[in-house]
């Protein structure tokens, strides 16, 4: 394989820049939709959205219901377009719509009949002009530009960053708003963080548990989907909460396990779960706050924001630098992972 950078690498750099763009370049469109949404008070709030813009709806729904109070649950698009049974009662409802391209047509057609049902639809979208961004009453582009390599990575934190900065504007979180603030330094730091060290237990790995909880638990679930598309790995996500509930009996000892500790309130216990792990003679490889982490076997290095959920953010940058120079240890091409395609056409 060759040594030149691959454009998985060379899009991932680029986020801390497009990060604090797309801020600037959304700040008139984001403050228009917090007063909307703040006169609106939605009842719930439903996500729409697969694959990596998953997690970063999942990563929104935590925001939503933890900082704004507010019910969240993920509409899956079957419910539109196979069984045709969007509810009717969907007025006054928040839904968020994520897509990288906004033309997958599963994604299109659940966001319509949200619409339809009087829901008020946003779409997070990179491509402002695409059909899922015309079915939406609102839109927050990504402003990412294209982004070739299938392993979408500047579009995630991208993603992750646009939904921070409406709830940071729609609930009026001074503290979130400061973290954003500084985002692209925050970020720029988060590139550079030396992951090396878990490059040799992974590089062997036919299996991994990944592990997160609160704001963390979405980038352990992108985590475990690039691990799968970039380096050939069985990698699955989970909550340190839900772990000892049969996942944890998969790993002895030897084997790698990959943490994403959180800054908040979530963080606690989490460093209890990883000493269970290591005392069983796991291989623990963690990043994250030093208490929380303190058990593991291999402490990665990470950025500290301010916020809890920006901390999240600037793990993610940090796992894609590590994930591509895995898989490329791995002889994989992360660029070209093998039976997969940029848009998806789910029916």
């Amino acid at each position: 394989m060759s040594d030149a950078p691959t454009l998985m690498a060379r899009e991932a750099a680029e986020a801390p820049a497009l990060a604090a763009a797309l801020r600037a370049l959304n700040r008139d469109a984001a403050d228009a939709l917090a007063a909307r949404l703040r006169a609106l008070d939605p009842p719930l709030a439903l996500t729409i959205a697969r694959g990596s813009s998953g997690h970063a709806a999942a990563f929104a729904g935590h925001l939503i219901a933890t900082r704004l109070r507010l019910p969240v649950a993920s509409l899956p698009p079957s419910v539109a377009t196979l069984y045709r049974a969007t509810s009717p009662r969907l007025r006054g409802a928040l839904v968020l719509a994520i897509s990288q391209s906004g033309r997958s047509p599963d994604l299109v057609e659940a966001a319509r009949a949200a619409r339809a049902a009087g829901a008020l639809v946003l779409a997070v979208v990179n491509d402002p002009a695409s059909p899922l961004a015309e079915q939406a009453e609102f839109v927050l582009p990504l402003h990412a530009g294209a982004e070739r390599s299938v392993a979408a990575t500047k579009s995630f934190i991208a993603s992750l960053v646009a939904v921070a900065d409406l709830v940071a504007r729609w609930r009026g979180d001074a503290g979130l708003a400061d973290a954003l603030g500084r985002i692209e330094p925050s970020l720029a730091l988060a590139w550079q963080q030396d992951w090396g060290a878990a490059l040799a237990p992974l590089e062997r790995a036919g299996r991994l548990l990944v592990l997160g909880r609160g704001p963390t638990l979405p980038i352990a679930a992108e985590a475990a989907l690039k691990l799968k598309e970039t380096a050939q790995i069985h990698a699955e996500a989970f909550s340190s909460a839900e772990v000892a509930h049969g996942p944890m009996a998969l790993i002895g000892a030897g084997d790698p396990l990959l943490a994403f500790a959180p800054a908040d309130v979530a963080g606690q216990g989490f460093g209890e779960r990883l000493a269970a792990f290591a005392g069983r003679g796991a291989t623990v490889i963690a990043a994250g706050p030093a208490a929380a982490i303190a058990p593991a076997t291999i402490r990665l290095p990470s950025v500290a924001t301010g916020d809890a959920a920006a901390d999240a953010i600037a793990l993610a940058l940090s796992f894609y630098r590590m994930a591509e120079a895995l898989a490329r240890r791995r002889g994989r091409d992360p660029d070209r992972p093998p039976f997969l395609s940029k848009v998806t056409s789910t029916l």
